[in-house]
């Protein structure tokens, strides 16, 4: 396995513990290791929904505004009882064609909302457990990391609207 995927792997074991608020399972994980906060800082979170999808189709998207009073960075979603995993992305349109990206994290500036939409940054739900159809809600887990590296975990339910 090469070098650079190995890193990556070893960084996303440590910030998934962090996360979690498990213990880390070896060394490189507990030096990387962060204590998950309750009372740090606190993200508003507003307009989250998540798009209706159609019957057959495993994945979705979620979107929603993000502001945070200081500089953090969104690292990791889940939705559990939704889907199989969630992952950050952004999407960008060039010469006419659509390039999406997993990130790694999502950047927040103090005091300047982050909007998620359909054409940019949203989150992308994959092996979804059922379809999501208009009038249901999903649920979601939202770890923020500040820049003392103290993670933050938020839930909030956004309902699921129809694509129309």
């Amino acid at each position: 396995m090469p070098i650079m995927t190995r890193l990556f792997l070893i960084l996303t074991i440590a910030l998934l513990s962090a996360c979690n608020n498990t213990e880390p399972s070896d060394n490189v994980a507990e030096e990387a290791s962060e204590s998950v906060a309750t009372t740090a800082t606190e993200v508003t979170i507003a307009d989250a929904w998540v798009r209706e999808n159609v019957p057959g189709q495993k994945v979705g998207a979620a979107y929603m505004t993000l502001n945070s009073p200081q500089k953090s960075e969104l690292v990791y979603a889940e939705a559990v009882d939704a889907a199989g995993t969630v992952e950050i992305h952004s999407m960008t349109m060039n010469d006419g064609v659509m390039k999406m990206r997993m990130l790694e994290a999502l950047t927040l500036e103090p005091n300047t909302p982050v909007t998620l939409a359909p054409g940019g940054f949203h989150l992308m739900l994959f092996d979804l457990k059922q379809p999501l159809q208009a009038g249901q809600e999903v649920s979601f887990r939202l770890c923020f990391k500040d820049e003392q590296g103290e993670i933050t975990e938020q839930f909030i339910t956004a309902p699921v609207k129809s694509q129309e």
